[in-house]
């Protein structure tokens, strides 16, 4: 499940995305428009800069911007930016990979292995699903 924090970085997203290419949004402009709680966004649009997804431009004309394609953003990147792994268990993940230390050996953990069925469905899905694609429908 998403969490807010990923639920509302999507949306801000959605929102950049739909904008005219030059346009640069405020944060009260975003929040507003994607139906997100302000003093939230602001946090996120952080994250979602540290992240090189938009850049920020200071001033009376300021704001935010996509600065990474809404082509080339998928859900995964986003999902892992604010929810971590992607993966149910750590010993099934990718990038956050953990031993279980009640498991006697991986190669013999048969939830391990429906687990990293499970993962690399979720994560093809995942990666199939742009900004853009979402805009369009």
């Amino acid at each position: 499940m998403l969490s807010h924090k990923a639920k509302y970085a999507l949306k801000a997203l959605l929102y950049l995305a739909e904008q005219d290419e030059n346009h640069i949004s405020k944060t009260i402009e975003i929040a507003e428009g994607a139906n997100i709680p302000k003093k939230f966004l602001e946090q996120i649009l952080l994250d979602l800069k540290r992240g090189h997804f938009v850049s920020s431009k200071q001033g009376k004309y300021g704001g935010y911007y996509l600065v990474k394609s809404k082509n080339d953003i998928t859900l995964a990147e986003i999902h892992r930016l604010f929810d971590g792994a992607i993966a149910l268990l750590p010993c099934a993940s990718l990038n956050f990979y953990e031993p279980c230390s009640d498991c006697k050996t991986e190669s013999e953990c048969h939830l391990r292995h429906g687990l990293i069925l499970i993962r690399d469905k979720t994560l093809q899905a995942m990666q199939g699903i742009t900004i853009a694609s979402l805009v369009e429908k």
